[in-house]
């Protein structure tokens, strides 16, 4: 069984240096010690947190400052574009009426990472 995620969770991003920490706010939420997320806890910057630098040339950043370094890849400071909601998270719990988020699920960023959970948050919940 997967486990529960929540505030405090440690992210990691595959085009990412550096791991970030999930943001939950505590608003109608279910609590077990830290607020618990859902699938839509997914806004940048208010959810999840810049992961360093940004290493993708889907970026447009990246690229620009590859293409000025003569094709030598130059990462660039992150910044989370996450448009669409975690994926699937646990559809039989709720959390605030919408699928709560387990440690196995996935965030798409608009550069093309992969957003996952390496650590939940908490380690007492589990879900289906």
């Amino acid at each position: 069984m997967a486990q529960q995620t929540c505030m405090g969770g440690m992210l990691r991003c595959t085009f990412g240096v550096a791991p970030s920490s999930l943001v939950v706010l505590p608003v109608n939420r279910v609590f077990s010690g830290t607020p618990a997320a859902n699938i839509m806890d997914n806004k940048p910057i208010m959810n999840i947190p810049p992961f360093g630098m940004c290493q993708s040339v889907s970026n447009p950043m990246v690229a620009a400052a590859t293409a000025a370094a003569l094709g030598a890849l130059t990462p660039m400071p992150c910044v989370p574009a996450t448009t669409a909601p975690w994926v699937t998270g646990a559809p039989t719990v709720l959390n605030a009426n919408l699928p709560t988020l387990n440690n196995s699920s996935k965030l798409m960023c608009m550069w093309g990472g992969v957003i996952s959970i390496e650590v939940p948050g908490q380690f007492t919940v589990l879900t289906p």
